[in-house]
């Protein structure tokens, strides 16, 4: 029940509200326990005393109970579904923001459908459990209470019959609930790995296609739809059989009452009238021990889901700020990197004390064969990963004593896979500034050669670009990303290989208007076309984690080194 405990602070700002709830259902059930004393004592009225005035009047007072109950039964319907909303809400948000200030490495660990699962499907589970079910509880307390409390001063013996079986309920619920937390977790993953599967093919869907790779991919869903059939089966079974195994136990006790009750009226130690009543509250106890095994199964489904949800949100962000961490101020760019070792596994060095420097406005250009870690310094720069060893500091800050809000604040990143969002073209350049007006966005957007093809479209910048940009072309995604990191006015400006994928004619317009971005800015870039960084300030030259080479491109072309050979290969390897 810990894990249950933790969402204290979400149910805490809807306590009030959950208490008037609790009053409202607790007044459902003690006028359902007073009906049914009513019903009790009508029954003697109508067939033992014959007074017809009597009867109006409890008739009368029955009705008047019965829109009492409607009334509360309204009201906390409706406030327990409000409280339920808000509370899954507020949690959803809070696992989202908490997903967000993750880093990068977190979610290359993971993949996309799991967490989707885990926001969606877990905390869906998780509802009934943390809103629904104590104010349920406290109808079914106050019904058990006053059941019992009535069933006690009618006649002591035949209660005894119906509590002789509690215990043997327990050990029911205690039983098949070890069951049902097993498979429900189980059950848990698989939805997790079905999502997953869903999501990788859905946004894949080109390469299935071209690749004439439906049926594999039918045979995987399939498999996996079966997997989680299997286990629901399996749950729906226990289920089965665990709710009839709580309705036998708890009707055993209502027949015995019966018939013991039976007996004491034929002998005439009690009326008609009260084995009526009793029967009725023995009936009425029903439901708070079904409801109890019920409840009881459904927190052994939901610890399952409630572990996965602080999985997630007992994961620490690995790039956070120092407890002393202050706001970076504009820099200059000034950029001082000093023996970086980096690793993703221990086992595998990525880079191996590796040290540089830019000045404000230089550009300097990494290549080197595949792997050798040149997009790595990149998400280092950027912050996403933090050095294992070694420094990096901006205008002699160190990163780690900095903000990284700040520092992320005057930095842009325009990578090899433009990442644009489903909105419309506007909304995409203007996540650069979300303040900047549309004059502005189109001014980068000029900046950038995307002006005159944005407005070739009949809705211009309100075109929807679709998930992923999937109705631009390479080249005019990865100038609206230009335009978004011109609208941003960064002074250290990262290009992760931002022109491989495209044709030559998209390659110009994108390398000018790169141009005019790096103008002024201290720049980095990762090209694969070594053509585009002859003119960089400096050139490092990467391998197997370590810089090999570096210089202009003149000095490196005559050192006849790594750098000659792979520009000399790829020089040869473009198209006339």
């Amino acid at each position: 029940m810990s894990n249950f405990k933790r969402f204290a602070p979400f149910i805490r700002p809807y306590l009030s509200r959950m208490a008037i709830a609790g009053l409202l259902v607790m007044g459902v059930a003690a006028i359902n326990l007073a009906l049914l004393r009513l019903a009790g004592t009508l029954w003697d009225v109508i067939t033992v005393q014959h007074d017809h005035r009597r009867m109006t009047e409890l008739i009368t007072l029955f009705i008047g109970l019965v829109l009492l109950q409607g009334l509360c039964s309204m009201g906390h319907s409706y406030l327990t579904a409000w409280i339920s909303q808000h509370i899954i809400a507020d949690v959803r948000t809070h696992l989202f923001r908490h997903l967000q200030s993750l880093a990068v490495s977190f979610f290359a660990r993971r993949r996309t459908g799991e967490l989707l699962s885990r926001l969606m499907n877990d905390v869906t589970v998780i509802q009934s459990i943390v809103t629904e079910t104590p104010i349920d509880t406290a109808k079914q307390l106050v019904t058990f209470i006053g059941g019992i409390g009535f069933l006690l001063s009618m006649n002591w013996r035949l209660c005894l019959l119906i509590l002789v079986l509690l215990p043997l309920l327990v050990l029911a619920a205690k039983f098949f609930g070890r069951q049902l937390k097993s498979l429900s977790t189980s059950i848990q993953d698989q939805t997790a790995a079905l999502s997953t599967l869903l999501e990788e093919v859905i946004s894949g869907i080109r390469i299935v296609k071209s690749f004439v790779q439906t049926s594999r991919e039918d045979a995987r869903f399939t498999a996996q739809l079966h997997k989680g059939l299997t286990l629901s089966l399996r749950r729906a079974a226990v289920m089965a059989l665990f709710i009839p195994v709580i309705s036998l136990l708890t009707f055993s006790a209502a027949a015995a009452v019966l018939w013991y009750g039976g007996t004491q009226v034929i002998e005439g130690t009690v009326t008609p009238g009260d084995l009526f009543a009793f029967v009725l509250f023995a009936g009425i106890l029903i439901g708070p021990f079904s409801s109890a095994a019920r409840v009881f199964a459904q927190i052994k489904e939901a610890q399952g889901a409630t572990q996965r949800v602080f999985e997630i949100l007992d994961a620490q962000p690995e790039i956070r700020d120092e407890p002393h961490a202050l706001p970076l101020s504009t820099v200059r760019g000034h950029v001082q990197v000093d023996q970086v070792s980096f690793y993703y596994d221990p086992r595998t060095p990525v880079l191996s004390h590796v040290s540089f420097e830019a000045r404000p406005g230089e550009l300097v250009a990494f290549v080197g064969p595949t792997g050798a870690g040149k997009t790595t310094v990149i998400n280092l720069l950027h912050r996403f990963y933090d050095p294992i060893e070694g420094h990096i500091s901006i205008d002699g800050h160190d990163l780690k004593t900095v903000s990284v809000e700040s520092w992320y604040r005057q930095v842009a990143l325009v990578p090899q896979e433009t990442i644009l969002f489903g909105g419309t073209i506007l909304e995409n350049i203007r996540y650069g500034d979300p303040q900047a007006d549309e004059a502005t966005v189109q001014d980068a957007s000029k900046a950038a050669h995307a002006h005159e093809f944005i407005s070739a479209f009949p809705d211009g910048y309100q075109t929807v670009v679709g998930e992923k940009g999937i109705n631009l072309s390479g080249g005019q995604r990865q100038r609206i990303a230009i335009a978004r990191a011109i609208l941003k006015n960064p002074r250290v400006l990262l290009l992760d290989e931002a022109t491989s994928s495209l044709d030559t004619e998209s390659e110009r317009l994108v390398q000018e208007a790169l141009e005019r971005l790096m103008a002024g800015r201290t720049t980095f870039v990762v090209a694969h076309r070594l053509t585009t960084i002859q003119r960089a300030d400096r050139i490092l030259v990467l391998d197997k984690g370590r810089i090999v080479e570096s210089g202009t491109h003149t000095q490196l072309m005559e050192r006849k080194g790594l750098y000659h050979y792979l520009y000399t290969i790829r020089f040869n390897e473009q198209p006339a």
